[in-house]
């Protein structure tokens, strides 16, 4: 076999591997949104949800999701950015090193519902937490903090060696080339690893399930003192997410319209995580650009 007819055979594969692949992806998000966007309304999105009667909503859950979304970026991103620059940049090649790689590439592994009751011993129960928005959040920051090192350490590993060397070259302190010229051009790369990070966030359950709970008091969205049982914002209350009220929904909803509660969730978690994802990508192409100068 000469190697034109083996080229087309390679390619050939290729090609029709990533045909499948989005074959899988566009059906899969065609039949979710197919199923679900005739029960997307705003009554549905600004309704609470009700456990008996037709008609509930989904607001609580909603905001529920994106704000355990922010306090797990507020905790995940600075430590896992900050975790790999160390490991690229200041750690040197030796036990502790590789233990600390190791520790890293165990965490990545482990499955979410180990995570989950992990959080539950932790959080919930020693701390005290109990089911809360603050337990969930730390659950997620554990289960999340492998992608944001590896991908911040992989992302300033890439870097062309003479962008380091030219800033030590002009005088400029490690951390000051760091700031103004690695982390810029390594930036894509790290955005990268938090989009990850965060879709991971707002579709999770089984983390969740032990730690967040799977109910929702009735929020009083004119009240946002954060000390307010009944707050939007507080972290110690119990919070219900999208993904896990779609969960819930599916295996134990009694009420009379739990498919179209069930299709309407799972379109709504959709396209939240589609928005965010190229919201994200647009931000990130534009700061950049801010840093680079381009």
């Amino acid at each position: 076999m000469n190697s034109k007819v083996t080229n087309r055979i390679a390619l050939s594969v290729i090609v029709l591997c990533a045909a499948a692949m989005a074959a899988v992806l566009i059906s899969m998000l065609g039949y979710i949104l197919v199923k679900g966007l005739s029960s997307i309304s705003w009554h549905f999105l600004t309704t609470s949800a009700s456990p008996f009667m037709p008609g509930g909503g989904i607001k609580d859950q909603l905001w529920n999701s994106f704000y355990v979304l922010f306090i797990t970026m507020l905790l995940t991103v600075p430590i896992g950015v900050c975790g790999g620059i160390y490991l690229a940049e200041y750690a040197k090649p030796g036990k502790i090193t590789s233990f600390i790689r190791t520790c890293v590439e165990v965490l990545a592994s482990l499955p979410s519902i180990v995570v989950g009751m992990f959080g539950m011993l932790l959080f919930v129960n020693y701390f005290g937490f109990k089911y809360s928005v603050l337990s969930g959040a730390l659950a997620l920051t554990v289960f999340n903090l492998p992608v944001i090192v590896r991908v911040t350490e992989d992302g300033f590993r890439a870097l062309p060696r003479h962008q380091k060397e030219g800033g030590l070259a002009l005088g400029m302190t490690h951390w000051h080339t760091i700031k103004t010229i690695l982390l810029p051009a390594a930036f894509p790369s790290i955005l990268t690893g938090i989009i990850l990070s965060a879709g991971r966030v707002f579709g999770e359950s089984a983390a969740l399930l032990f730690t967040a709970g799977l109910s929702t008091p009735d929020l009083n969205f004119e009240n946002w003192n954060p000390l307010a049982p009944d707050s939007p914002l507080n972290l110690f209350r119990s919070a219900e997410t999208l993904s896990v009220h779609i969960w819930s929904v599916n295996t134990g909803g009694i009420m009379p319209d739990v498919d179209t509660i069930a299709n309407g969730s799972a379109a709504v978690l959709v396209i939240c995580v589609l928005i965010f994802n190229l919201f994200a990508r647009m931000l990130g192409k534009i700061i950049n650009q801010k840093f680079s100068g381009k």
